[in-house]
């Protein structure tokens, strides 16, 4: 059965208040925003001047989880400077989750991965809103919904098991592992599958958003990110993160600007199309969907 997936393209503040609108969720009680606050050097992640009024407009607290490399945010007081430098913290608050025990969620349907282990905090917060700032990404192909519910949430430790493909949970060690793609790809999104059976069986509603602005050939975590490579394309929702993902990335598709080849180049190296087929083959996500356009 075919998922819905709305599109606007109008990427602004006022546009992404009616994007979460649109899919009729009502996010309550204690609710968090997983967005990234990206690193010091970063310059297209998701800025606060446009996510600030539908994060006020409903009080929610932003989270975030310390990384696995060895750069600023791998460590919770200093993370949290850098969500103040980006202006995250002038209107939300912002929790790190990794001051926190933490704790295992099985993997239902695993091939890689027995379980997942997520932040203790994790618990206290009803409802939640995936906001992702789409990119290409060096090792996975694409980042949107779906390694955001994945990795994202993943604690330090975990994050190494997970880049390491089970060889180790040591954030210093794992970057000498050694493994195929499809190994690291399909751990990712058997976490994300955990996330999403965990939140299902609390009753714990989750919505979907992706915003397809300053796309560029790098990752925003690269200190060395370049310019857009493509105009803005639009803002995605859904409550079905594989037809999220997939939509955008049909967007790229139908892309025609001189600088999409590139793009298509590089998403293509990283067998990005695995990722959401196998995605939809652990849980009751679809590739298929039906795009519908709010303007």
């Amino acid at each position: 059965m075919a998922s819905k997936v709305y599109f606007t393209k109008e990427i602004t503040p006022e546009s992404l208040i009616k994007m979460y609108e649109i899919l009729w969720v009502e996010l309550k009680w204690k609710v968090w925003v997983k967005v990234s606050t990206w690193e010091r050097w970063s310059k297209w992640y998701l800025k606060a001047d446009l996510i600030a009024p539908l994060v006020k407009k409903l009080n929610w607290t932003i989270i975030e989880c310390n990384i696995a490399y060895p750069w600023a945010r791998n460590d919770a007081e200093e993370h949290m400077k850098v969500a103040e430098e980006h202006w995250f913290t002038s209107f939300a608050d912002v929790d790190i989750m990794d001051a926190e025990w933490e704790f295992k969620i099985p993997v239902k349907k695993w091939k890689r991965l027995k379980y997942d282990i997520i932040w203790e905090n994790f618990k206290n917060y009803d409802s939640i809103l995936n906001l992702a700032h789409w990119k290409w990404h060096m090792m996975w192909g694409f980042w949107a919904n779906l390694k955001n519910q994945s990795i994202w949430i993943a604690s330090r430790n975990w994050k190494a098991y997970i880049h390491s493909c089970w060889q180790t949970e040591d954030p210093v060690e794992c970057w000498n592992a050694k493994f195929e793609k499809a190994d690291f790809i399909e751990s990712m999104w058997e976490a994300a599958t955990a996330v999403a059976d965990y939140l299902k069986e609390n009753n714990k509603p989750i919505v979907y958003i992706i915003v397809a602005n300053a796309i560029s050939l790098e990752c925003d975590c690269d200190a060395h990110q370049g310019n857009p490579v493509i105009a803005d394309i639009w803002i995605f929702a859904s409550l079905d993160p594989v037809a999220n993902d997939q939509a955008f990335i049909d967007a790229i598709w139908a892309t025609h600007e001189e600088g999409t080849q590139a793009l298509k180049e590089r998403i293509d190296w990283r067998e990005w199309r695995h990722i959401t087929e196998y995605s939809e083959s652990l849980w009751l996500w679809s590739t298929k969907y039906e795009l519908i356009n709010v303007d």
